[in-house]
């Protein structure tokens, strides 16, 4: 049954609704056509306008300086927002790139910003390859089954950032759980608990690991981006413990789960169109097109809020100072205006001007390495496939933030 306008709208606050596509998307397309800056008032969340056409969230990057990440970053429930406002003003809560505006955002941007320049990836492109390798040689070692989700796709981007941030390897198990934990807490089968105590305990166990790390890169400096972190400086002054510990939990977190689901995605999406999957292999030089169009199919972040700092026209609709915007970024990257058959998944889709890394100042300061990432995969795999289906359905997660599949079962044959 095709949803009301109102339950469209709805849908955007139901993290299920990210983990089943058909409900999602024509949610989606409904929003785009009928009402695209939407006003969605759900129960246990502060109303919102969703917005869904492509234009319209390019708009609202663009005037970044109008549309700020502050106070509301994210999609959360207005007990959680008070409880994150609470604790921003106690010193103890949450700041990364995502929370801030300029002029703190660009300062603390700067941080990292030397570490993902393209002089920097290539540097680091030898060890992401040699990391694909080792998970595509391990697809052989697991007998040609697998749940490529949870086994292959969550530790290949996850040892590239560890390692690029400098973590031993003994601990990148418990980074994966602070992590599914961190993004899943609205998943059964990741979620640490429901109560709101057992949702701040999973930051805090990020908290009290980064900062054992922040004390010992600054008591005997290194040459990863770990010790970059533990001793930049704002104004002459080192990071306080918080805000170093929040700049570990985007890069650590945000800096594998997204690319992550783009390659588990993108293999799903491979095998559901095998003529997609023939073409790439005949042509291995459309690789860089089919990275971004893996990337579209998937995108891993669903979407980020913004709020007005005066009254403002989008779209025809009057939003006014404080209201806040939620930028849906599945739907922008599907904008029947913006994109040919955007239901289609094209390896060869030129151009493809998707939104899956945001636009602007906020622009994901990781973009270059996750599409190294998903080539070199991709590169290592392809030409020793001889065959892949699926050996059970999929699952996504339930989100209303960063996801994709939680499993992909696929059977397959590798030379």
């Amino acid at each position: 049954m095709t949803p009301t306008l109102e339950e469209a709208g709805l849908a955007l606050a139901d993290p299920k609704t990210y983990a089943d596509d058909e409900r999602l998307h024509e949610a989606l397309a409904l929003l785009r056509r009928d009402s695209p800056v939407h006003r969605v008032e759900a129960p246990d969340y502060t109303p919102f306008w969703a917005v869904t056409k492509h234009d319209d969230v390019m708009e609202v990057e663009r005037n970044h300086d109008l549309f700020l990440n502050a106070p509301r970053p994210v999609l959360a429930t207005a007990e959680l927002d008070q409880m994150n406002r609470e604790r921003a003003k106690q010193g103890i809560g949450l700041r990364t790139l995502v929370h801030m505006d300029d002029p703190d955002h660009r300062v603390f941007r700067a941080i990292g910003a030397d570490w993902f320049r393209p002089r920097a990836m290539r540097a680091l492109e030898p060890r992401v390859r040699e990391l694909a390798k080792r998970y595509v040689d391990r697809m052989v070692d697991l007998g040609g089954e697998c749940d490529f989700a949870q086994e292959i796709a969550v530790h290949f981007p996850l040892y590239v950032i560890l390692s690029l941030l400098g973590l031993p390897e003994s601990d990148f198990d418990r980074m994966l759980k602070l992590t599914q934990e961190l993004f899943g807490g609205d998943d059964d089968d990741f979620q640490r608990g429901t109560s709101k105590e057992e949702k701040l305990q999973v930051l805090l166990d990020f908290f009290a690991y980064f900062q054992g790390l922040t004390q010992a890169r600054r008591t005997t400096p290194t040459d990863d981006l770990a010790s970059a972190i533990a001793n930049a400086r704002i104004d002459g002054e080192p990071l306080n413990d918080f805000d170093a510990a929040s700049y570990y939990v985007i890069v650590a977190t945000a800096g594998h789960d997204t690319t992550s689901a783009t390659i588990a995605g993108g293999l799903h999406a491979l095998i559901e169109h095998p003529d997609q999957l023939d073409r790439l292999r005949a042509n291995p030089d459309l690789m860089p097109l089919a990275v971004d169009e893996m990337i579209r199919w998937v995108t891993p972040v669903k979407e980020f809020m913004r709020t007005a700092t005066r009254d403002y026209e989008l779209h025809g609709v009057t939003i006014r100072k404080r209201d806040s915007l939620l930028l849906s970024y599945p739907s922008a990257n599907r904008d029947e205006d913006v994109f040919d058959a955007p239901f289609r998944f094209d390896v060869g889709r030129d151009p493809n001007k998707h939104l899956a890394f945001g636009f602007g100042v906020h622009y994901c300061l990781g973009a270059a390495l996750a599409r190294i990432e998903v080539r070199a995969f991709f590169e290592e795999l392809l030409p020793r496939l001889t065959s892949i289906e699926l050996a059970g359905p999929p699952e996504s997660i339930a989100t209303t933030f960063v996801g994709g599949l939680k499993r992909l079962p696929v059977r397959y044959s590798l030379g």
